[in-house]
């Protein structure tokens, strides 16, 4: 019985029943490319929204062609737009290991939240951890002892998108 494999390359996007009501926010990073990343990964995931703070360059030849799929917002800080966020109605997640951390194995996702992702070497500063409803982690089995942050985000992004396939 033959079957056949033939790649298929770009295939049009999965089509969503509801827009995704996860937004992203990022602090300052200290590399466009992982922040090129995260957008890139961000829109493959049908994410609309994601804040950025500081002097964030969204390199082109890493984001690809996200184009108008991804509304990116950028800020100075952080702390005012999650208030603001917040006080919308949005619960508010990091993406970080800290001692109350739930693994991502366990950890069901609200279907409209904000996902604030860790700088690459300062993590997720103080005054924002404590902002937040909780934190997410996903478990190291060797060294170093953390994911770097776009591919942190990028399989965060894929268990939201497992737990809410359609939307």
């Amino acid at each position: 019985m033959p079957t056949d494999f033939t790649q298929q390359r770009h295939k049009p996007p999965a089509e969503l029943d509801r827009p995704r009501e996860l937004v992203l926010a990022c602090p300052p990073m200290r590399s466009n490319v992982n922040l090129s990343r995260i957008v890139r990964a961000a829109a493959c995931c049908g994410i609309a929204r994601m804040v950025c703070c500081g002097n964030a360059r969204i390199l082109p030849e890493i984001s690809r062609e996200t184009g108008d799929s991804i509304q990116i917002e950028i800020h100075r800080t952080l702390p005012p737009v999650l208030k603001r966020l917040k006080q919308e109605g949005y619960p508010l997640f990091g993406l970080e290991q800290a001692s109350n951390s739930k693994s991502i194995f366990e950890y069901g996702f609200p279907r409209k939240a904000v996902l604030v992702i860790g700088n690459e070497r300062l993590g997720i500063e103080d005054d924002i951890l404590r902002m937040l409803d909780g934190t997410i982690e996903i478990p190291v089995y060797g060294l170093p002892f953390a994911h770097n942050a776009a591919t942190a985000t990028a399989m965060a992004l894929y268990e939201y998108c497992r737990q809410y396939p359609r939307g």
